[in-house]
């Protein structure tokens, strides 16, 4: 904890982490508050997983592309033009009375323009610290992010159930706007300039450790929204039950963050964290009771956040600087067609075989997490005892010199 004390003393990251969580408290948020308006508006988690399936589904195309024109037009300017269309187009969800296709159609939109607040912070970090705390940077980054899914879902739930799910929504719509604004003024933008790449996009999945990233992480990801889906399914939009165990499931990620943050990451790390996913989630499947879903999930748990940070840490170690932004931002696709692929699976099994459906889906999901990584092995870099920082663009030209 000493050494996590040591970064957050460092000049500007307590204040970015705080301001890239704030802007990015919606991700928490939107798909339990869109779950929850949809299925009351329209009586159906299928057609609410349509809907997200949208959401995510724009999100993913939009990810590289709005990554990689922060290295054409610069961070600020993209961030801001994205947050207030996705601003007002979450609103419009929230306040229209639409059929399925005009939100799914609104909701593509919010996607396609949410802005890139992760691929931009994780650009950032390499800039603000050494390469020896880079590593620890990225695992308290992926466990302070789990506070987005600790206090996101229950103040979703809380809000929507108590005062209705219209403004679960907007609340939403505050913290990106609020939390938006805060980033866009933090003086880092200003100071890190990403260089244009010269690459074709796409070309950075030609990266092994980019692409091992992008499929595990689409995997974890599938099963985190089948495993939501389940839950608001077996305890209903009534009460805070669905809330609470969503957050024990955030709070194991937090504790296997903070706790395997300096574990060294070798060629096994990724599937090591994924197979405790795996366990804890096909646990959880056996069960419905809400004490065993509260310690099967806080199992699963454990793997998250020490999953995400290895595939932070194996992409910034395995591209060059130019090339972050959009590296991250195809990972983060990744993750999002997850989402979409993960809710929308789920939604429907909710609907033909009851919540323990969406369980059933996380679980296999959950053991694909394992397997790839495990696999893959010969993909994952070995960063034991080495930089993780990303490949500089300069390289030493080659002379050769006479006698």
């Amino acid at each position: 904890m000493s050494s996590y004390s040591n970064l957050l003393k460092t000049r500007g990251v307590a204040r970015i982490i705080a301001a890239q969580l704030t802007a990015r408290f919606p991700f928490g948020m939107l798909s339990l508050a869109f779950l929850l308006h949809i299925e009351r508006v329209h009586d159906s988690y299928g057609a609410a997983g349509l809907v997200l399936a949208a959401l995510s589904i724009g999100q993913a195309i939009a990810g590289p592309l709005t990554s990689r024109l922060m290295g054409v037009w610069g961070m600020r300017q993209v961030i801001t033009i994205t947050m207030v269309i996705c601003a007002i187009a979450i609103s419009a969800i929230a306040l229209l009375p639409l059929e399925i296709p005009a939100a799914m159609g609104v909701a593509l939109v919010a996607g396609l323009t949410m802005p890139p607040i992760q691929p931009a912070v994780r650009t950032i970090y390499p800039k603000m610290v050494n390469s020896k705390q880079l590593t620890p940077l990225f695992s308290l980054d992926a466990s302070a992010q789990e506070i987005i899914w600790v206090v996101g879902p229950v103040i979703t739930t809380f809000v929507s159930t108590q005062v209705g799910t219209v403004w679960g929504i907007l609340l939403a719509v505050v913290f990106l706007v609020g939390g938006g604004t805060w980033f866009i003024a933090s003086p880092e933008l200003g100071r890190v300039r990403i260089p244009r790449s010269r690459r074709k996009l796409g070309a950075v999945l030609a990266k092994p450790p980019v692409l091992l990233a992008t499929i595990v992480g689409f995997l974890l990801v599938a099963a985190c929204a089948a495993i939501e889906a389940g839950v608001v399914a077996t305890f209903g939009h009534d009460g805070l039950e669905a809330g609470i165990v969503l957050a024990i499931f955030a709070v194991g990620s937090l504790v296997g963050g903070l706790s395997l943050g300096h574990v060294p990451i070798g060629p096994w790390a990724l599937a090591r964290r994924m197979l405790i996913v795996f366990v804890g989630t096909a646990l959880a499947a056996a069960s419905l009771n809400i004490w065993w879903l509260s310690v099967t999930l806080f199992v699963a748990g454990i793997g998250i956040a020490p999953a995400l940070a290895v595939m932070f840490s194996i992409v910034s170690a395995s591209v060059r600087f130019s090339d972050t932004a959009e590296a991250y931002g195809w990972v983060g696709t990744g993750q999002l067609i997850g989402a979409a692929v993960g809710s929308a699976f789920a939604g429907f099994l909710i609907d033909s075989q009851g919540a323990s459906g969406a369980f059933y889906v996380a679980a296999a999901l959950g053991l694909l997490g394992f397997l790839v990584p495990l696999i893959g092995k010969r993909w994952h870099p070995d960063l034991r005892g080495k930089d993780a920082s990303p490949i500089p663009d300069t390289e030493p030209i080659q002379t050769v010199s006479g006698l």
